[in-house]
């Protein structure tokens, strides 16, 4: 397993990251100028950028997608001018939750495809369709919905099933050298298929309530991944891996997770510049 490289980057460049690639730059009409990065960042014009592939599992925390990380990297993907498409698979919920109560629905059932494109208003594509031939990076967002709809980790623990589309396009990412971002829960699909790759879930300890799902980090160990401590502001660049990132894994205010996913989406842009590139591109 490639060691993991912390990169340091000044923040307007790489806010714009997500850019034209190689083989996909917009010519310029004479005379004019490319966008600053500042204004790259804050315009609003259609970019061609780096595809990127989200992949939800339902909507709602406790039985779905956590939504606001997924709204949250949709905006920052947005604004770095990335491409993105989303999918879901075409499979039935664990469960449905009452979010108002925090228990199941008795009698109801939902589909995650169907919960999906909530999220995705109605613009979604079953994940059985999804290739990494036609993508530069994959995200998946947490919520209860990676361990009970993308796997049965909620139910088996270490002894879980990922669904095979899943492991699929974890499997095709990464063996094409592309940038997986998991967030919150979602590492621990990783870590069942990749055999040895480093991800983060937070910390390994409770600390006394702060860490609740700290217990997680031991079951990623067992499964033969190396689970790195991170606080929930911290993402870091697993070569060839990914980049996880702890988020609610750490509960606090809503705006943590946002900030931090926006530098989280920015460093996925690096590494898809390195892998189109060949070499990290602020060497």
């Amino acid at each position: 397993m490639a060691a993991v490289r912390v990169l340091v980057a000044p923040r307007l460049a790489a806010a714009s990251v997500l850019a034209p690639l190689p083989g996909r730059l917009r010519l310029l009409p004479p005379g004019r100028q490319a966008l600053s990065p500042r204004a790259a960042l804050h315009g609003s014009a259609p970019r061609p950028g780096a595809r990127v592939a989200l992949v939800l599992s339902g909507c709602g925390v406790y039985d779905g997608t956590e939504i606001h990380e997924a709204a949250a990297v949709l905006v920052h993907l947005s604004r770095g001018g990335a491409d993105v498409q989303i999918f879901a698979p075409d499979v039935p919920q664990m469960h449905v939750i009452d979010h108002t109560k925090g228990q199941p629905s008795e009698g109801d059932t939902r589909n995650v495809l169907t919960e999906s494109a909530r999220i995705a208003r109605g613009k979604i594509t079953d994940l059985a369709q999804l290739r990494a031939a036609d993508h530069d990076a994959a995200i998946l967002p947490g919520g209860f919905g990676a361990a009970k709809n993308l796997s049965t980790f909620a139910v088996d623990g270490k002894d879980c099933k990922v669904n095979q589309d899943v492991e699929r396009v974890l499997k095709e990412f990464h063996s094409a050298g592309k940038p997986i971002g998991l967030c919150c829960i979602a590492p621990v699909l990783a870590a069942r298929v990749l055999h040895g790759i480093e991800v983060t879930v937070g910390h390994e300890q409770e600390e006394g309530g702060k860490w609740p799902y700290a217990g997680t980090a031991e079951a990623i160990k067992a499964l033969g991944a190396k689970h790195c401590v991170k606080d929930v502001t911290i993402s870091f660049l697993a070569v060839g891996g990914g980049i996880p990132r702890a988020t609610w894994h750490c509960p606090g205010c809503t705006h943590y997770p946002c900030l931090s996913l926006r530098s989280w989406v920015q460093h996925l842009g690096l590494l898809c510049l390195r892998a189109a590139l060949g070499r990290w591109p602020l060497n």
